[in-house]
Order: C-alpha cells, then sequence, then structure tokens
C-alpha cells in the first residue's frame, strides 16, 4: 500500500501513534503485547518507519561509518564482518568507506560522512586515521581508531598488544636456534608496524642476537614478496628464519622462498606471520603467527565508540588486548612456546 503512514498502523492495530514510534525506536518500551499488535499491522499494511525522518527528529541516525583499506588483507574482511554484526546487536548500522589515498580526496570523504550524518567513526586505515579522526572530531563526531593508535594524547583506540607480540616470536625463534632472523615489517608509517617491530628487535636483544635483514614490506603482498626475493638474493647467507608483520606478507615470503628460491620451509627456512587470519590454518601455509584477539577488539571497538556517542566529552582511552602464539608446521618443532603462554 502506496503511502503508509504510523497512523495507519496505530488505527489497523488499535493503538496511539506514539506507541507505533516507540516500537520501532530502538532502546524505546513497549509491551510485548503491543509490539506484536503493532508489528503485525505494519506486515499488513507493507509499513517500515522512515529511518531519515526519525534521524531528523532524534538528531541520531544509528548508522556509524567505518573507514578501512587493505581489504585483500583477510584481516579486514573478517573484522568488517565482526563489527557489523557487533553494532546490529546494539541496533546500530554500518557504512563503509573505502580508504583515499590523497589530501583531497581525505576532505571529500569527510564530507560525505557528515552528509551521511553519522553518528561515529570507527578508522581501521592506517594511512589516513590522524587526518580524519581530527576532522571528524573536530565536526563532533566521535571517533575510534581500530588496530591502531596514535599514541597518549590520541583518540580512543583500540589494539592488540604488538609489542609483545613481536617480543613473543623473538623468543619462540631463537629457542629453536635460529640464527640468521629476518624481518619484514608492516609499513613503519603505522602504529602496528612500528611496534611489532621494536618489540621483535627488543626480544632479538634480550636473547643477545640481532636482525639478519629487514624490509618494510608495506602491508602489501607484491611488496613483501619483493622485499623477501633481495633478502635471499643478497651475497651473504640467507636467512634461516623470517618474521613478516601480518600473515597476508608471511603467504608472500612462504611463496616466494618455496617457489622462487625451491627452498623447505621450515626444514631450511622458519616462517611466523601476525594475525592468525583463516589461510593461516589451510594445509598450503600451515603458518606460526600471533593470533589477534579479533572478538575482544571489535567488542571493545563498540563499546567505547557507544559509550563516546552518548557522553562525547569523555577522555579517550588506549585499550591493547594480549594475542596468542599459535604454532604450526611453517616453523621447527625445536621451537620452545616457554614464557609465551
Amino acid at each position: 500500500m502506496p503511502g503508509v503512514t504510523s497512523h495507519d498502523v496505530a488505527r489497523r492495530a488499535g493503538v496511539s501513534q506514539s506507541a507505533v514510534s516507540r516500537v520501532f525506536t530502538p532502546g524505546a518500551s513497549a509491551s510485548q503485547a503491543t509490539a506484536e499488535k503493532v508489528r503485525k499491522a505494519a506486515l499488513e499494511l507493507g509499513y517500515r518507519p522512515n529511518v531519515i525522518a526519525r534521524s531528523l527528529i532524534t538528531g541520531r541516525s544509528r548508522i556509524v561509518g567505518l573507514v578501512v583499506a587493505q581489504l585483500d588483507n583477510q584481516f579486514y574482511p573478517g573484522a568488517v564482518e565482526m563489527l557489523c554484526a557487533e553494532l546490529k546487536k546494539r541496533s546500530y548500522h554500518l557504512l563503509v568507506f573505502l580508504a583515499p589515498s590523497d589530501d583531497e580526496r581525505i576532505e571529500r570523504e569527510v564530507a560525505e560522512l557528515i552528509d551521511y550524518q553519522v553518528d561515529g567513526l570507527i578508522a581501521a586505515s592506517a594511512a589516513m586515521s590522524q587526518q580524519l579522526a581530527t576532522r571528524c572530531e573536530e565536526r563532533g563526531i566521535p571517533v575510534v581508531l581500530f588496530n591502531r593508535h596514535q599514541g597518549e594524547g590520541g583518540p580512543t583506540a583500540v589494539t592488540s598488544d604488538n609489542f609483545e607480540g613481536g617480543r613473543r616470536i623473538a623468543e619462540f625463534l631463537l629457542s629453536g636456534g635460529h640464527e640468521r632472523i629476518a624481518h619484514v615489517s608492516g609499513w613503519r608509517g603505522s602504529s602496528t608496524g612500528r611496534e611489532r617491530e621494536a618489540g621483535f628487535r627488543s626480544g632479538l636483544a634480550e636473547g643477545g642476537s640481532g636482525l639478519a635483514a629487514c624490509a618494510d614490506g608495506m602491508y602489501r603482498y607484491e611488496t613483501a614478496a619483493e622485499e623477501v626475493r633481495r633478502m635471499f638474493a643478497g651475497p651473504g647467507p640467507v636467512p634461516d628464519a623470517v618474521f613478516a608483520g601480518s600473515d597476508h606478507m608471511a603467504f608472500a615470503a612462504m611463496d616466494v622462498i618455496r617457489n622462487g628460491m625451491g627452498l623447505r620451509i621450515p626444514e631450511d627456512v622458519a616462517v611466523v606471520g601476525y594475525d592468525d587470519v583463516p589461510a593461516s590454518a589451510w594445509s598450503a601455509y600451515d603458518l606460526t603467527t600471533v593470533r589477534q584477539p579479533l572478538e575482544p577488539m571489535v567488542r571493545s571497538t563498540v563499546e567505547q565508540l557507544l559509550a563516546r556517542i552518548e557522553k562525547p566529552e569523555s577522555d579517550p582511552v588506549q585499550v591493547r588486548l594480549g594475542g596468542t602464539l599459535v604454532v604450526r608446521g611453517s616453523t621447527r618443532p625445536e621451537c620452545s612456546l616457554k614464557g609465551n603462554e
């Protein structure tokens, strides 16, 4: 039926128009009997509430914007799915924006976010989180950074403990007798890339060792593959272990080591990643990796954002959650988990 209104539903259900409004307003109270009558009448009449009109009245769209990049990295599609599900539990919807790569497009992205009247923003893109967060908070849009941070004084952020994860990997590889250990870092312009590398270097130093080679893989498969080729084509001894700052880059390293260099994993070279994306457990990779606590990270991100929507004056907080080293077949059996549990 065209042009069905809440008044039509109220008449069909035998309730007031305000009762219809309460039934379709998240968080509003209505008795079970009233809700059932209203929803039955709405179904019969083909009525759907006007979300845009309601947002003009309440000042809330119940839409959260997510700015994300690197969707070829399996960590992020899984995170997006979980964020969407967690927000839906709270009667919010997720609107995804792919991260731009230049200042002009960043300005357009902010304008679009404002046009859509998002209630808050989750920034999961290292390349633009600082600029976007600053511009949005200036315009009254609460921001939470996911899987990265800007340090004390920056916006609220939720990450895993990347430094400790890198340190544990160093300790683990040293326990297996590795002596020529290389690192393919994540983008050093990101907190995750810097902290995983810093933790790894610290762990090696604690064990009286250092890096045999290091390069920035930029969190990209192709870049990581090229850097691993350079490491193994150099004049010196080839590495006997590689820690890649993400599983996505670890897959690149494994493909190059096996197919390009003709070496065996883990007999000739051990490989460790970071994230524990689904493909890490596939038999083709069987990758030892640090599992990020994705579900707790998602839950905490949503909780922090909704708290800031309710109380915009809240002070920023920095949440760091511990990860778990998951041992699979890409590392030597003699590597020890001691101190990593």
